[in-house]
């Protein structure tokens, strides 16, 4: 029914005004003061889809003094010849062109200043971190060729640091008036539970020959029933765990005789299953794990490292004259002083070294109180008796401080950069790890002591003097 216009007109009247009963209400809508609805923000959001062109090159990636270019300042000086002479790929020749040793070389050393020690995160970063992607320069590196430049390069390490430290003599850096002896005990890369005795290892090594015949039985059988990649990966590691059961039970013997000493059962004695060569060992938490016994012989005026070694025993006893051996074999002369805690000084130690070098190490104190210890004893050579008189002056007292300043210090630094937890397995190869730090170290010392040697201010890198 249509409304009337009388109706229309009441509920015109009824209805909520158009504006609040405020006398100056239709001025301030004039003056545009009343509030009105808000709009939405406008924001710029990310569009990740969008496609983008960069031009840059790689050498513009680093700045001037950056690490990454010390250290390709050093490699570039050294002498690679050991490494290019396995290179079979010659100009004009067949063959896939490999990986620069340059490169490899450059990549672990900045790595382990970097407290990198894993060859798949050092392919990880060279694809993506800048420092990375410029020591590569274009060139694509996998894991397995890093891996393999560390592991397969222990000797050319070790040799280049003595090349090192002939430079380092000749320029007057080290002068090897007192060399610091100190070890770090490192985890090994093998766990507690595979420590096995002789019978069990028995009884794993047969399991682990019928593994190898089961596997070869399969692939003549059905030679379609894997890849060829699969069948070589799984022969592989089968005899690989056989290599590792018979080299744990050719070491049984050697720990067997180390019990007999220590006046416990030989029959007791037990090799790891995963890397046989190592030993447990007291760890500096109190806690007894697998590890390896990493000896560094510091010099302590300049703190460069002359000295690298590594023994399966977790006692320091017995390995102050080898070192003393290959630190005058590698400088071509000793040290004229030998600072050792109290873990080495072993009375036939002393006796070794006393024609080469001088010991510096506390005497034991004697259990009896009214005895001094540092008066010589009956029994006493002449070298030992020299050592206990020669430690009871305060000379000698100040002399040895320079110890713990240099040992300990390069210690710690090489814990700050990994060397904590061991990579590979064997000696030979965490020898080659060990030199790997020392040369990381040295190299770091050489920017203050004799820049000129790693190229700082020359040289096509890039290196000035301030180096980050």
């Amino acid at each position: 029914m249509p409304w009337s216009l009388f109706e229309l007109l009441r509920t015109m009247e009824s209805t909520q005004p158009l504006f609040a009963e405020d006398p100056n209400a239709e001025a301030k809508a004039i003056a545009g003061q009343i509030d009105k609805p808000k709009a939405a923000p406008r924001v710029l959001m990310p569009n990740r889809k969008q496609m983008e062109l960069r031009s840059s090159d790689l050498e513009s990636l680093l700045p001037e003094g950056h690490r990454a270019r010390m250290v390709w300042g050093y490699v570039e000086r050294q002498n690679l010849a050991g490494l290019y002479a396995g290179i079979k790929a010659v100009e004009g020749g067949v063959g896939r062109t490999p990986i620069a040793p340059e490169i490899l070389f450059a990549l672990w050393l900045y790595a382990t200043l970097e407290g990198i020690g894993s060859a798949r995160a050092i392919a990880r970063l060279a694809r993506e971190h800048d420092a990375y992607r410029w020591i590569c320069g274009g060139v694509q590196v996998n894991y397995h060729t890093v891996a393999d430049f560390r592991s397969l390069n222990g000797e050319f390490l070790d040799e280049l640091l003595t090349d090192n430290l002939a430079a380092l003599l000749a320029a007057g850096v080290v002068k090897l008036k007192a060399v610091a002896q100190d070890g770090v005990r490192v985890r090994a890369s093998a766990g507690a539970g595979s420590f096995r005795r002789e019978d069990k290892l028995e009884v794993y090594l047969e399991a682990a020959r019928q593994r190898v015949q089961t596997l070869k039985q399969r692939i003549e059988e059905d030679p379609a029933g894997a890849t060829r990649a699969e069948q070589a990966a799984r022969q592989r590691a089968a005899k690989e765990r056989e290599a590792r059961i018979e080299a744990a039970l050719a070491r049984l013997p050697q720990l067997a005789e180390i019990k007999q000493r220590q006046g416990k059962k030989p029959e007791e004695a037990r090799a790891s299953t995963t890397d046989a060569e190592a030993s447990v060992m007291k760890m500096g938490d109190g806690g007894f794990r697998p590890a390896y016994n990493v000896q560094y012989g510091t010099d302590t005026e300049s703190q460069i490292i002359v000295g690298v070694e590594v023994v399966s025993s977790g006692s320091d006893q017995g390995q102050m004259a080898p070192m003393v051996e290959q630190v005058a074999e590698r400088c071509g002369q000793t040290p004229g002083e030998w600072l050792v805690d109290g873990g080495y000084p072993a009375h036939e130690q002393i006796e070794a070294v006393a024609e080469r070098t001088t010991v510096l190490a506390p005497v034991p104190q004697s259990k009896d109180k009214a005895v001094d210890a540092h008066q010589p004893k009956a029994g006493d050579s002449p070298a030992v008796a020299d050592w206990r008189r020669r430690m009871a002056s305060d000379e000698a007292k100040e002399r040895y401080k320079a110890r713990a300043a240099t040992a300990e210090c390069v210690n710690a630094q090489a814990r700050n950069r990994g060397l904590i937890r061991l990579p590979v397995r064997g000696l030979a190869k965490v020898k080659g790890v060990a030199v790997l730090f020392a040369l990381a170290h040295n190299l770091m010392r050489m920017v203050h002591l004799a820049p000129e040697l790693i190229g700082i201010g020359t040289g096509t890198s890039g290196v000035c003097a301030k180096v980050v």
